[in-house]
């Protein structure tokens, strides 16, 4: 298998069923940013450093084991704006086999 199924919300809630390669070493940032699912200039500032927080997203599943938050995203998270208990910023989830099924809602850019 080089692909999973996961769900993405757009920031205008649509969801989006998309396929996520498991053999390119992508983050979900990079698969957020090929569907094009946000306006450009508007997710993964940073290009994937932890440093910028606009690729924070919402986890909506728990059953899904991510990789433990590191602690520039922890840093980065407590400085964020529209933080829930599930956020986490989606360039710091690499595209693996066991989060087939993840379901992810992007956070709001700004206050608009």
């Amino acid at each position: 298998m080089s692909d999973i199924k996961i769900t993405i919300i757009d920031r205008e809630g649509e969801a989006h069923l998309v396929d996520a390669p498991i053999d390119m070493n992508m983050n979900l940032m990079e698969v957020i940013r090929s569907y094009e699912l946000a306006p450009e200039g508007t997710v993964g500032i940073c290009g994937g450093m932890a440093m910028c927080a606009s690729c924070q997203c919402y986890m909506l599943n728990k059953d899904h084991l991510l990789p433990e938050k590191s602690y520039e995203e922890e840093e980065m998270l407590d400085q964020a704006f529209f933080v829930q208990e599930n956020s986490r910023l989606s360039c710091q989830i690499p595209m693996e086999k066991e989060l087939d099924g993840l379901e992810v809602k992007i956070a709001p850019f700004n206050a608009d």
